[in-house]
C-alpha cells in the first residue's frame, strides 16, 4: 500500500473517531511513524486530504452500489445488503459511523471543498435509494407512502438517525431497531 493509501486510510479513521477538527497531521505522523513533511508532500493541506478521504469512501460506495444493482435484481434484497453492511460494522465496531456522516455534522464549519464532497456522497447514495426504491415498487416487493425521491431522503435520515443513537447509547441494538423498523413498514410481505 503506498503511503498515500496509507494516509487516506488513517485519515478516514481518525475523522470518524474525533471528526474533521479532531485530527492533525502530527497525529497522522505519529500513528504512521513518519514525519509531518512527508504528509505535506502528498497532501499539502488538511483539505486536500480530507477531500480525497471522502472521495475514496465515494467511489467504493458507487463501486458497491454497482455491484449490487448488476447482481442482486430484488431491490429489497438490494436494501437489506446494504443495511447489513451498516448492521456489521457498528456491531464489530469496523466502521462505528459513516465517514460522511461525520462531517455532515460539522459542515457549517468546514472547509467548502470537503462540503461538496460531503453532498455529493448523499447526493450519490439518495439517487441510488431512489432507484431502488422505485424498483421495489414495480416489483411489488416495496410500498410507499410517498414518492421514491421523499422515500429516498427520509431512509436516508432514519440511517443517519440510527447511527447517531447507537452511537449516543453505545448499543448496536439501536441502529438495528430502528431500520427494522423503517423497513418494516416497507415491506409488503411484512416479514
Amino acid at each position: 500500500m503506498s503511503t498515500a493509501d496509507k494516509l487516506i486510510d488513517e485519515a478516514g479513521r481518525l475523522i470518524v473517531n474525533a471528526g474533521y477538527n479532531g485530527f492533525s497531521y502530527a497525529h497522522l505522523a505519529e500513528r504512521l511513524g513518519i514525519r509531518k513533511a512527508s504528509i505535506h508532500h502528498h497532501f499539502p493541506s488538511k483539505v486536500d486530504l480530507v477531500v480525497a478521504v471522502v472521495e475514496q469512501q465515494r467511489a467504493a460506495i458507487r463501486e458497491q452500489i454497482a455491484a449490487l444493482e448488476n447482481d442482486e435484481p430484488d431491490a429489497m434484497a438490494q436494501l437489506l445488503a446494504y443495511v447489513n453492511y451498516w448492521k456489521r460494522c457498528i456491531e464489530d465496531q469496523s466502521e462505528p459511523f459513516c465517514l460522511a456522516g461525520v462531517l455532515a455534522v460539522e459542515l457549517p464549519g468546514l472547509p467548502e471543498e470537503v462540503g461538496v464532497a460531503v453532498r455529493g456522497h448523499f447526493n450519490d447514495l439518495g439517487e441510488w435509494l431512489k432507484r431502488v426504491m422505485a424498483l421495489g415498487v414495480r416489483q411489488g416487493a416495496i410500498q410507499l407512502e410517498l414518492e421514491p425521491d421523499t422515500s429516498a431522503q427520509f431512509f436516508q435520515t432514519t440511517l443517519y438517525g440510527a447511527m447517531v443513537m447507537a452511537r449516543a447509547y453505545g448499543d448496536p441494538g439501536k441502529f438495528n431497531f430502528v431500520v427494522d423498523a423503517f423497513l418494516a413498514r416497507m415491506r409488503t410481505d411484512r416479514s
